[in-house]
């Protein structure tokens, strides 16, 4: 998200219209939900996530404890118990198919 000038972008009407309501400030322009991307789509971070959480999931598997996992990874021990949790679920609708 870049800041524009109102001056370049909007007619002077509408920046008078907007100056009723905030007068000075920065504003927030949502985009249109058409033009919306999923969190993550512009950069391979979900995707690294994904496999972190699995590398922590396979860990524990073999005999790591949460304590141990929590320290190695940077996280809090509830983080690691969430992405196990989360892990156990995909495994056990992955394993139903």
């Amino acid at each position: 998200m870049g800041y524009r000038k109102a001056e370049e972008i909007l007619p002077i009407e509408i920046i008078e219209l907007i100056q009723q309501y905030v007068d000075g400030e920065s504003i927030y322009i949502p985009r249109k939900p058409s033009h919306r991307q999923a969190w993550g789509t512009g950069t391979q971070i979900k995707q690294e996530l994904i496999r972190r959480d699995k590398q922590i999931y396979d860990e524990h598997l073999a005999g790591s404890s949460t304590a141990e996992l929590a320290c190695k990874y940077y996280l809090s021990e509830k983080s690691i118990q969430r992405i196990l949790r989360n892990c156990k679920k995909v495994q056990k609708y992955s394993s139903i198919e």
